[in-house]
């Protein structure tokens, strides 16, 4: 497949100091209120804004502008019934046999275990998978690059788009995922990522109080 090169566009003018400063510090406040959901209300969401959030998933940078991703949306329920069921299979080992010790106190305050209803009870699901090498259109193979850095950045873009539009999320991340392909008929070349939940948190939900690290612990400046 022959690539065309790339014809170089303008960027808009950066703003000024003072509305920059405003729009930086808006954002961290609209994110410092996200948190993981994890009781879901059944009650629908519109399709548009998860069209549009995937769509702001696809802007991510990645290696080559190859956007080594794809976004598969679940919202049949015989399909997230399905999903659920071979997710808690891997759960149930994973807390029975495979996880250490250390790990599951870890999780402990969280209060999470092999039940995931909320697989069921959300009304969208995101299967997001990462493509290692892609069809050429001529028999042969692209590959690609920087896959694991450049889904890992469109999830995060993802996540923020659904919650600013004032939807709920949940990652969740069976182990291995790999029956995530079986289930939903995707292509040897992708490797399940994170199965991300939406929906509208229930009336009832509750998250942890959790504290999040200050500036001098995550960031170094010289």
């Amino acid at each position: 497949m022959t690539r065309l090169p790339t014809i170089p566009v303008p960027l808009p003018a950066p703003p000024a100091p003072g509305e920059m400063r405003r729009r930086a510090s808006d954002f961290l406040a609209r994110m410092r209120s996200r948190r993981t959901v994890r009781a879901f209300a059944p009650d629908p969401v519109p399709m548009e804004v998860v069209e549009d959030a995937i769509l702001t998933a696809g802007t991510a940078p990645n290696g080559a502008n190859h956007q080594p991703w794809h976004f598969a949306v679940i919202t049949d329920p015989a399909i997230r019934g399905e999903i659920r069921r071979r997710a808690e299979e891997e759960e149930r080992a994973f807390y029975g046999e495979r996880a250490p010790q250390e790990w599951l106190e870890a999780l402990a305050p969280l209060g999470t275990d092999a039940d995931k209803p909320f697989l069921e009870i959300a009304p969208v699901l995101i299967a997001i998978f990462a493509e290692s090498w892609a069809p050429d259109g001529e028999g042969g193979r692209r590959k690609n690059y920087y896959v694991t850095e450049s889904v890992g950045i469109a999830t995060g873009m993802l996540i923020t788009a659904l919650h600013l539009a004032g939807l709920a999320t949940l990652t969740h991340t069976p182990s291995p995922m790999k029956f995530l392909n079986d289930v939903l008929e995707r292509p040897d070349n992708e490797r399940p990522f994170l199965l991300l939940v939406v929906g509208h948190p229930a009336p009832d939900a509750e998250v942890p109080d959790l504290s999040k690290k200050p500036l001098s612990e995550i960031a170094s400046f010289r």
